[in-house]
């Protein structure tokens, strides 16, 4: 046990630190919970919140892909810190000459944390029940609706829209893709988070409760699923047998779920997490200010925005929707929430995809007068109600929901639009907006899965898109992203996406708000964290440096 390591006097010195963090926090998650000892190996990561599933391939948010990626592999991953493609589960790929084949040749020798193999079948398993309605290991009858699998490949099995047209197994260790169209970005599209590869057997074995809390979770990655304690956390075992040597570096993840970025600043203090994620920018001093952490600044690749739903009157009116853009003041509301760690602009993508944003766009520039009148003009002139959704967890892009979503209030009532803000537990929250007519208004977000224009545009204005936006679709942006996917040529592609920006920023059904540079906090003797553009890392090269002394 960790505790044992310990001086005495240490150990006086850490108890005393705990109870005097108790005695300063007045709300903790999982409050009544005491500091609890930890085998040699041990780390602590403290999550902003609790994941929604540990199923792949059913699910869209962050927490639930920070635990996937430590318990499953995908067929291709990310280099470490960066965004460039690696050999995850297949060692190479390749498409055809005409685009529409790609062809996957797996490793060999890999197994599932239940010891049995990976191989070509497995991937087929996985895939199949992702892609196809029908699939017996979908269960789809319990409500799994495996929404992201349309928002990058644009419809199920028998969907006109559908990219995928089969999935086969040519040998042990090579499957093959059928494709609707050429994707250059298709490798780049399942090497995602959220398309980790489960045990066909496990799934079997658990059925529609597989990767819910009380069941079980079973991948060929870094560490073995243990338990899921509700609301307060996961824990996770070292795979001894994983395919890459040498790694996971640490015998034992746990991972907390602590919702406020004060608490988690406070436990990272305390030593009773050593590493975390997505601290509010003006804890930034805090950190720095402390001998015994680092700060860590995530590379920025996403936007925070504000969805505006027109299927709800009177946000169906183009008008309105530009009255809400200029009453908020968004340069300020940066500059508040985020300080130096963010900018603003037009564009839904980040400045690092620049080259393809349109060099010139409508610019709507806080200006309560223009509002006012525009919503005069559209038949408003005394304003109107609106009801406006914040998420109850912190986000890369939205460290700090709550009170952001107050600034957004009092500004648009400032021309008279009177705002009662509203929110629920975050898995309903993400569910709930896509029932239809969904949210009026509400805060969200997206963190690049790969680094292509099309991972921005595709899951939210695409033929198999998120519907949160109720009947909103615009047919020449559908065109032009197909056209964006079948292009080759690079200057093609940046003609195309600049088009897609121009029309979007017309419409503004989502408003952008903010492109954050994520802070981090470690304690210092963490090392072999890399935290990646893309949002989520895995945690196999994460240790502790040998002279610490608990």
């Amino acid at each position: 046990m960790i505790d044992l390591c310990l001086s005495v006097s240490k150990m006086r010195q850490r108890w005393l630190m705990m109870f005097i963090v108790a005695l300063l926090i007045v709300v903790l998650p999982n409050c009544g919970r005491s500091p609890q000892a930890r085998p040699d190996g041990t780390l602590v990561f403290a999550s902003v919140g609790q994941p929604v599933s540990l199923e792949p391939g059913n699910i869209t948010d962050g927490n639930s892909i920070y635990v996937q990626q430590q318990i499953y592999d995908r067929l291709v991953h990310v280099e470490s810190g960066k965004t460039d493609l690696v050999p995850g589960l297949a060692t190479e790929w390749n498409a055809s000459e005409d685009g529409l084949i790609w062809t996957f040749k797996l490793r060999s020798g890999v197994k599932f944390h239940d010891n049995t193999p990976f191989n070509a079948e497995a991937v087929k398993v996985n895939v199949e029940r992702w892609w196809d309605p029908g699939n017996a290991l979908g269960f789809r009858d319990a409500g799994k609706t495996f929404e992201i699998w349309t928002n990058l490949f644009g419809g199920f099995k028998g969907d006109e829209a559908s990219l995928l047209q089969g999935v086969s197994v040519v040998d042990d260790l090579t499957v093959e893709f059928i494709i609707k169209q050429p994707f250059a970005g298709f490798p780049a599209a399942l090497s995602s988070g959220y398309f980790g590869m489960a045990s066909p057997a496990a799934v079997a074995k658990a059925g529609a409760d597989y990767g819910l809390i009380g069941s079980m979770a079973v991948g060929t990655g870094p560490f073995v699923f243990q338990e899921w304690v509700t609301g307060d956390r996961i824990l996770l075992q070292r795979n001894s047998q994983y395919w890459q040597p040498n790694l996971p570096k640490i015998e034992q993840l746990v991972i907390r779920f602590i919702d406020e970025p004060a608490s988690r600043l406070a436990e990272l203090r305390a030593g009773t997490v050593d590493f975390t994620v997505d601290l509010s920018p003006d804890q930034r001093a805090e950190v720095e200010a402390d001998p015994a952490l680092d700060v860590i600044l995530r590379p920025s690749f996403n936007v925070g925005y504000l969805a505006l739903n027109p299927s709800y009157s009177p946000l169906a009116k183009l008008q309105v929707r530009q009255a809400i853009a200029h009453a908020i003041d968004r340069e300020a509301i940066v500059q508040a929430f985020w300080k130096d760690l963010a900018t603003t602009d037009e564009h839904f993508t980040p400045p690092s995809l620049a080259e393809f944003q349109a060099q010139t766009l409508a610019t709507y520039d806080y200006d309560p007068a223009q509002a006012k009148q525009l919503l005069a003009e559209a038949g408003y002139p005394d304003g109107f109600d609106l009801e406006l959704w914040y998420m109850p967890v912190s986000r890369p892009y939205y460290p700090t929901p709550k009170p952001i979503s107050e600034a957004f209030a009092s500004d648009l009532g400032k021309v008279g639009i009177s705002v009662s803000l509203k929110t629920k537990d975050w898995s309903a929250y993400l569910t709930d907006r896509n029932r239809q007519p969904g949210f009026q208004a509400f805060m969200m977000g997206w963190t690049g899965d790969y680094s292509d224009p099309d991972n921005f545009y595709y899951p939210h204005f695409g033929p198999g898109a998120t519907t949160d936006l109720g009947l909103w679709q615009n047919d020449q942006v559908l065109d032009l992203l197909d056209q964006g996917r079948r292009a080759i040529e690079p200057a093609e592609r940046v003609q195309i996406y600049q088009q897609v920006d121009q029309i979007l920023s017309q419409e503004l059904v989502r408003i952008p708000i903010v492109h954050s540079q994520p802070l981090l906090a470690k304690r210092s003797t963490v090392t072999g964290w890399s935290p990646s553009p893309l949002g989520i890392e895995s945690l196999e090269q994460v240790s502790e440096s040998d002279s610490v002394e608990r």
